[in-house]
């Protein structure tokens, strides 16, 4: 069992960007798929971005070009770049992590606006 703590979020001016964290405990994530869902107040969780553990990476079309998914496997960290926000992107953000089974982090909020 993988423990996450997401952090990172905050307040940010449209066009601002943040970086998100996500610290993994209990066992080491090489092995694991990850990724990064956002829940808007009023609305079902999405996916947002994929790491395989090979790397591959995979968008939501609404963030393409504009985010990044990464990982530091010595770290146990996930992070995911957000550049050019909007105050769409304004939800609260939750790390997943997938072997055998399914782990979620608490989520970390994060407002954009002016």
């Amino acid at each position: 069992q993988v423990q996450l703590v997401e952090s990172g979020g905050g307040l940010v001016q449209p066009g601002g960007s943040l970086r998100l964290s996500c610290a993994a405990s209990g066992s080491s994530f090489t092995n694991y798929v990850m990724a990064w869902y956002r829940q808007a107040p009023g609305k079902e969780r999405e996916l947002v971005a994929t790491i395989t553990r090979g790397g591959t990476t995979n968008y939501a079309d609404s963030v393409k070009g504009r985010f990044t998914i990464s990982r530091d496997s010595a770290k146990n960290t996930l992070f995911l770049q957000m550049n050019s926000l909007q105050p769409e992107d304004t939800a609260v953000y939750y790390c997943y992590a997938r072997r055998f089974q399914i782990s979620w982090g608490q989520g970390t909020q994060v407002t954009v606006s002016s």
